[in-house]
């Protein structure tokens, strides 16, 4: 792909805020769905898994959790979906992004909405607490799993009329929460109640307990290689949770190159959602892997080199034959 040197500000093509927005006056509301289906499962995982537990179950609970967390998350959800990191056959997106929408988070426009507000409001000089994740561990985790935020003065959200008029996506946004059903009647069928419990409820709760996890150390504290000037709320690499997260707690690196379908820029980052679109590039599947030399030049990118901050678009020791 032709590398793009034009110098430019990064910014989201989904936000709109030509009219006055401001990312820090809000209030944190309950959200009555959110908490429902968060409680609910939470409930039925500890309370359903205690009754159940079984090797056999507990393995199911790892492998669709794998599978959900690397194919439909960081795959369909957030490198597909979100960022457009890469091309793949439409019934192939379709099923990675359904994949996402099983990690019980939201679907797909609610991701999309959720990630790019967030997004922009940490690249804002100011923003709410609840964008940074800035309140203590457990204060947080009552707001990003329980709550909204609601700013007086928000950016309006347009997703892709390609998107909007998508009428699988809109099916998908409707039912999010029923996409767990025939997978629960599949996995009671394949193992019993067990299989369900810890296949669907064990699975929704442990992830998006760790997605909010994930992402409230890496806004806080970790590594970082780059600095975003002028952002308000700056991204950490979180090595020990690279696998599981398969490559997402490389969030740093996320900040720097959102644009990016490879999130472990450096040979030692460990990456296996870049493992498994290079697996699918090989087979045909997936096709223009958008990589950080790809990206417009960033005026407002800074490199972090023993502790002094200077103006370069590569300080990494990145190689051609690492990416092929």
């Amino acid at each position: 792909m032709k590398n793009n040197t034009q110098v430019n500000g990064y910014t989201n093509h989904r936000i709109d805020e030509s009219n006055q927005c401001d990312a820090f006056e809000g209030k944190v509301v309950l959200s009555l769905s959110k908490s429902v289906w968060f409680l609910s499962m939470l409930v039925a995982g500890i309370i359903g898994g205690f009754l159940t537990f079984s090797f056999d179950a507990v393995l199911v609970f790892f492998i669709f959790t794998a599978i959900t967390l690397c194919f439909g998350h960081s795959l369909g959800m957030h490198r597909q979906l979100i960022h457009q990191s890469f091309d793949c056959p439409k019934w192939l997106e379709y099923f990675l992004v359904h994949l996402g929408v099983l990690v019980g988070i939201a679907g797909p426009e609610g991701m999309m909405r959720t990630h790019d507000m967030r997004d922009w409001a940490q690249r804002q000089n100011k923003c709410h607490d609840y964008f940074g994740h800035r309140q203590p561990v457990l204060i947080d985790g009552v707001w990003q799993l329980l709550c909204d935020i609601k700013l007086e003065q928000p950016p309006q959200f347009k997703p892709e009329q390609e998107f909007v008029q998508d009428k699988v996506y809109q099916w998908m946004e409707k039912t999010w929460m029923w996409q767990q059903l025939p997978w629960a009647i599949l996995l009671f069928i394949s193992g019993g109640i067990a299989w369900v419990v810890w296949g669907i409820c064990v699975r929704v709760v442990v992830s998006m307990t760790g997605h909010w996890l994930i992402g409230y150390f890496a806004h806080n504290q970790g590594d970082r290689d780059w600095h975003v000037d002028g952002a308000s709320v700056q991204g950490y690499n979180i090595k020990f949770a690279a696998l599981i997260t398969m490559g997402e707690s490389w969030h740093n690196n996320h900040h720097a190159f959102p644009g990016s379908a490879l999130l472990g820029v450096e040979k030692n980052q460990i990456d296996p959602g870049w493992w498994m679109l290079k697996s699918f590039e090989k087979m045909g599947l997936v096709w223009n892997l958008i990589l950080p030399e790809d990206l417009p030049v960033r005026d407002e990118l800074q490199c972090i080199v023993k502790g002094t901050n200077t103006t370069a678009f590569r300080c990494s020791s990145k190689s051609k034959e690492y990416y092929s």
